[in-house]
This record gives C-alpha cells, sequence and structure tokens, in this order.
C-alpha cells in the first residue's frame, strides 16, 4: 500500500514540475467537469443524507471543505473501499478508482479545488427518497427495539406478519435501520405461518458469559445454542442481511427473484451493540416488486464453518490462524453470482474456491485486506456455473495478535460466537436457480473435509 501510495505521490510530483511552451496554459481541473462525475459513480451511494458516509457529495459546497481529505483517501487507496485482489475475478460493482480517476482527484485538490462553470457539470444523479438506494414497492416497518447506553445485548430474534396476501416475487431487499452505530447486523427470514406464533414478542437464548462477556466453550460438534429460537425459526429461509457497507440486495440484473407467499411471516434477527446512549431502534424494509415471475431464483445463503471450541479455538497471539473451512457441496445445478466474507474484529482474509468434480478449481474471490467496517458483498460480473456434484470451498485467517489494531485482548483464546468480541467466521453467497428448485435443497454441508491448522 505505502508503494503504490509513494508511486502516486512521484507521478504527481513530476506533473507539478512539467514545462509548457510559451503562451501554453495549463487547463484546471474543476468540480462540475471532471470530478463530480466520479463522485457520481464511486462515492454517492453512501456519500449522500442518509446514507452510511458521514458527509455529503452530492454538491460543490457539501464537498469542497473534504478536499484535502479525500486527496489523502484515495491516494492511500482507503477510499473508495474495495477488497478484493484483482487478480481473481471481475465484480460488476466495483467502484474502486482507476490510476487516471485518482490523478484527477489529486490534481483538482492541488490547483485550489475550483467549482468550474455549471455548463459544464452533469446532470444530477436522481436517488430515490428518504435516502433509499432503491426505489422500493413495498415498504415493512420492522419492530422496534429498546438498546440501553450500556450492557450487553443478546442476539434477538423477533417475527410479524409480513403483510404480503399474494404470492409476490421480489427483486431487491433493501435495509434501512434508523441508527447505523449501533446496527452490528440485522438479518431476515420468512417461513410459513404457524398456529401458536406470537407477533412483536423478542426471543433469545440466554448463554452463561463470564465477567467479560465471553460464553463458555462449546463441546466438540456442538454448535451455538439456539433452543428457543429455533422453535420460532423452524422452516425457515433466509432472505439477506444488512451489515455495515451493504444495505441492499439487488436481483434485477440477474433477472431472478425470490418469492414471498401469501401469509408469509418475517422473522426478523437483530444485533445491537450498545455505545452509550439509549436508543429506541427502528427498521424499514424495502422491496420492489417483479411484473412477471422470473425463471430464476436467488438463494442467500449465510454459510459457517465448524464452530465448536475444538475447531474454533484461535490461540493467544496468534498472527494468522487458519479456521475450518466452509465447505458446500451442490444437490442441484446453479450459478454462483455473489459473496459476502463476514468475520469480526480478528478477521484478516478470506478466500472463496470453487472445485469441480472432475477435479479442477479456481479461486473466485480473494479478500486479502478483510475490514470489519465495511463489510462489502462482491457480485460477480458474469456467473459462474457450479454443476451438480460441485464443491464451494471458503477458507479464512485471523489475526489475534498485538499488531492487529483492532483486537480487543491478544492474550486470550477467541471462540466461535454471537459477540463482536468474539468470532465468526461467515461467508456468505449467493446462487441462481431454477425458480422451481426448493431453496433448501440446493446445497449440503461438508464438515471436516479439510483441516485447520495455525
Amino acid at each position: 500500500m505505502r508503494f503504490l501510495t509513494a508511486i502516486a505521490l512521484t507521478a504527481i510530483a513530476l506533473m507539478g514540475k512539467a514545462t509548457f511552451s510559451p503562451g501554453q496554459t495549463a487547463t484546471p481541473v474543476t468540480f462540475n467537469k471532471e470530478v463530480l462525475p466520479i463522485l457520481q459513480k464511486n462515492c454517492q451511494t453512501c456519500h449522500r443524507p442518509g446514507q452510511i458516509g458521514p458527509m455529503s457529495f452530492l454538491t460543490y459546497q457539501s464537498t469542497r471543505p473534504w478536499a484535502k481529505a479525500m486527496k489523502a483517501a484515495v491516494l492511500s487507496r482507503k477510499m473508495p473501499p474495495w477488497f478484493a485482489d484483482p487478480q481473481y475475478g471481475h465484480f460488476a460493482n466495483d467502484r474502486s478508482l482507476k490510476q487516471s480517476e485518482i490523478e484527477t482527484l489529486v490534481k483538482w485538490v492541488d490547483g485550489g479545488a475550483q467549482e468550474g462553470e455549471a455548463k459544464d457539470a452533469p446532470p444530477l444523479v436522481r436517488w430515490p427518497d428518504d435516502g433509499w438506494q432503491i426505489k422500493p414497492d413495498v415498504i415493512v416497518d420492522g419492530p422496534d427495539f429498546h438498546v440501553p447506553a450500556d450492557g450487553l445485548v443478546e442476539w434477538t430474534w423477533v417475527a410479524i406478519p409480513s403483510g404480503f396476501t399474494k404470492d409476490t416475487w421480489i427483486t431487491s431487499i433493501e435495509f434501512h435501520p434508523s441508527d447505523l452505530s449501533i446496527t452490528h447486523h440485522i438479518c431476515l427470514q420468512m417461513k410459513p405461518h404457524t398456529s401458536g406464533v406470537e407477533y412483536n414478542v423478542p426471543v433469545w437464548d440466554e448463554r452463561p458469559r463470564d465477567q467479560n462477556g465471553l460464553e463458555a466453550p462449546r463441546p466438540k460438534g456442538s454448535s451455538i445454542p439456539r433452543n428457543k429460537v429455533s422453535r420460532l425459526t423452524a422452516g425457515g429461509e433466509m432472505m439477506g442481511c444488512y451489515v455495515p457497507g451493504m444495505p441492499i440486495l439487488d436481483f434485477r440484473e440477474l433477472h431472478a427473484g425470490k418469492l414471498i407467499p401469501a401469509g408469509t411471516d418475517f422473522v426478523f434477527v437483530f444485533h445491537y451493540t450498545p455505545n452509550g446512549k439509549q436508543v429506541d431502534a427502528h427498521l424499514q424494509i424495502g422491496f420492489t416488486v417483479a411484473h412477471e415471475p422470473p425463471q430464476r431464483k436467488f438463494v442467500t445463503v449465510a454459510g459457517s464453518s465448524e464452530t465448536d471450541a475444538v475447531s474454533f479455538a484461535i490461540p493467544p497471539n496468534a498472527p494468522n490462524w487458519e479456521s475450518p473451512p466452509m465447505v458446500a457441496n451442490f444437490l442441484e445445478d446453479a450459478e454462483l453470482v455473489w459473496m459476502m466474507p463476514h468475520m469480526h474484529l480478528r478477521g484478516k482474509d478470506m478466500t472463496y474456491q470453487v472445485k469441480y468434480a472432475d477435479g479442477r478449481s479456481q479461486i473466485v474471490l480473494n479478500v486479502p485486506h478483510y475490514d470489519f467496517n465495511w463489510q462489502l458483498g462482491y457480485q460477480l460480473a458474469e456467473p459462474i456455473k457450479l454443476p451438480k456434484g460441485t464443491n464451494l470451498i471458503a477458507a479464512a485467517h485471523y489475526d489475534n495478535s498485538a499488531n492487529n489494531r483492532f483486537n480487543p485482548d491478544p492474550n486470550q483464546t477467541v471462540y466461535y460466537g454471537d459477540m463482536t468480541w468474539e468470532e465468526m467466521m461467515g461467508p456468505f453467497f449467493g446462487v441462481l436457480v431454477d425458480k422451481n428448485v426448493d431453496s433448501k435443497k440446493v446445497f449440503k454441508y461438508i464438515r471436516g473435509s479439510i483441516g485447520s491448522g495455525a
């Protein structure tokens, strides 16, 4: 990263020393002509009111105070956030800047960050109202949730009626939390209505924890116990999740969707983290609706490695611990279209690999520098066919050393758990299947087929 920055700085220095013939004048880079198009394409999705970016880049007046900070961020490639190794895969949602775009932004700042002529500006992007990224056809209000100022809030599940009174194919989902500062994640499941379900009643499983909030390690072969929760969620199907940096799932360009049957119940799982102030959190979820049933179904999977304390235990001060892998064996023909690595504060890197039944394999995503603060989804520019019998394998490493500045305590063994200070190995992925395929029978996990190590 420092090497790349040095190259960029050297290039800028050389440009600054360029000479011109008599009478020749360097044309200044202006916001309206050269900078605004870059911001519209790469930055405004997040940097506008109601989104995760802390400042707005919609206008010259709102952008100009941040000019020097913008220069530093693009030279270091800290912004826009994008962590996929370019050696593997091409992604439709890649918002990383080209070197020429970085140079344009730097020239603009070094030239005094001029506004330029209004006639040179491109048309403004017509973003959806009220902070939405999609323009939802249907908006569902989720349950309200009181988050205390401090203490520990276990993952909590709440059921509500979906409000869908007829079978409906939806083509995108957007989560709209009211307060991002306390939102670790929010996931949504749908399930057939069952008698006895209680709406708007929080459900969670108490766990024995020590004074540091750590849960007792689980025995070999056991997963996180969810006895009460399992009764609520039995028969459910994952719809999608909000995590920082990824509020939407959009299937429209894939000509795919998800079917919400009439009378379906929604089950939310909330993971809120107190931050010193009481918050009455509210959530809305927006959906776009297909005019005609699509031919393909989008299946969202929250993958996982083994979670017991023998298989998943990160030793103290381990700088590069390898977790057990996730191995998903496909029982139906599918197409891989989307991946999203999920780990917590010690997550270091994650790689997705496809291994075919004939022995061929290919890496389809490598995230060498995972950032918990920006959990991005990566949508493949072209789907990858996964014939029946193919394995999708995800492998991850963790840094539990003092060199990890986000590490709460490098001197403790870290186990799999719900809380941010515990760890997870959650390789989300999305596949397309025929619309008549049962979403719950697309693949099976293979456990213990590949070992882990330090």
